[in-house]
């Protein structure tokens, strides 16, 4: 029995499978703003809580 196929059906249906997965996590980025001019504002609470516990040990 020839093997060669069924591996190439697998190897394009992973392909399309990452591929479509690298496409939906981008989309649901664009749609929750992360490529905005507000983009990064999400990491300055963190940075602050990190200074402030810094300077209260």
């Amino acid at each position: 029995m020839d093997y060669t196929w069924p591996s190439v059906y697998f190897a394009y249906l992973f392909f399309f499978l990452m591929f479509a997965l690298a496409v939906f996590f981008f989309v649901r980025t664009v749609k929750d703003g992360y490529w905005g001019k507000d983009g990064e504002d999400i990491k300055y609470p963190m940075l602050e809580d990190d200074v402030e516990r810094r300077t209260h040990e």
